[in-house]
């Protein structure tokens, strides 16, 4: 396996991260490929070293030791069978934190089903709603209907949203939150994709509807990368970052829909300052 990295982690969702921090551990190559990743380098196999079984299985165990609330996954499913062997190998050693797997959504039903016995919560993305914006962008226009269906699997075997106290903060420990990012030029997208998943879930799952997109491309084109200077030259919209009135009327609408259960970022959360650094 490949990893970027291995640290407490701050920016995910509250139940998530807390205030001691998600024990994440970030995988190299994701199968992918969006072309606006904010985590770019590590998903094109530009950082990261690479690691053993028994070497991702003492991360587990040390960043257990420094307090995080759990085990988060990031980008692990090309991984499956060795990062669940790690999870076995921790266990048998003293690790007994929930495991959050964090994915793009774009997996199969039989990978979820194999994770059974591993993976106790999932953070999973929604990315489009539209398969002509998934096939631009990620080249994936299956990526609605397989995202669904993995979902569908996420949410039977996990079942509602279950919470615990551990250290004086409240943690998942049981469910599904589905994540769904804004993007510019395709924001009236955002609301046809909310509308699917709430139909589809309703409040058995916990939503995050998220405004943090950092036009990470145009700074990239500025430093001479071609491959986002041919990007942008495609799809100029993602120079700029989502419109703070189209984000607030997205969670206007959740609300008028009945979503309960939903996570929004407040403020600046388009910044570089949410990216980790791999190197």
């Amino acid at each position: 396996m490949e990893v970027g990295r291995a640290a407490l982690h701050f920016w995910e969702e509250p139940p998530i991260s807390g205030d001691g921090g998600s024990g994440t551990i970030f995988f190299g190559h994701c199968p992918l490929g969006c072309s606006y990743c904010q985590n770019a380098r590590l998903a094109v196999g530009e950082a990261g070293l690479p690691c053993t079984v028994g070497e991702v299985a003492a991360a587990m165990l040390s960043l257990q030791e420094q307090g995080a609330l759990n085990i988060n996954l990031v980008t692990a499913t090309h991984y499956g069978p060795l990062v669940r062997a790690a999870v076995t190998r921790a266990r048998g050693a003293g690790l007994d934190l929930p495991i959050v797997w964090n994915t793009s959504g774009y997996e199969t039903v039989a990978a979820i089903r194999d994770n059974a016995e591993t993976v106790d919560v999932y953070l999973t993305d929604f990315k489009y709603a539209s398969a002509e914006t998934a096939a631009a962008y990620s080249h994936a226009p299956d990526y609605p209907t397989v995202a669904l269906a993995a979902i569908d699997s996420m949410v039977d075997l996990t079942g509602p949203p279950i919470f615990d106290e551990y250290r004086g903060q409240q943690r998942l420990v049981r469910g599904v939150v589905i994540r769904h990012l804004m993007l510019p030029g395709h924001e009236r997208e955002s609301f046809d994709a909310v509308q699917l998943l709430f139909e589809r879930y309703g409040n058995r799952v916990l939503y995050s509807l998220m405004n943090q997109y950092t036009p990470l491309l145009a700074h990239r084109a500025a430093e001479g990368d071609e491959g986002a200077q041919r990007v942008l030259q495609r799809y100029p919209e993602l120079r700029r970052t989502v419109p703070a009135e189209a984000y607030e009327a997205l969670l206007d609408f959740a609300d008028s829909l009945g979503m309960e259960e939903y996570f929004w970022q407040d403020g600046p959360a388009a910044s570089e300052s949410f990216i980790p650094d791999f190197e």
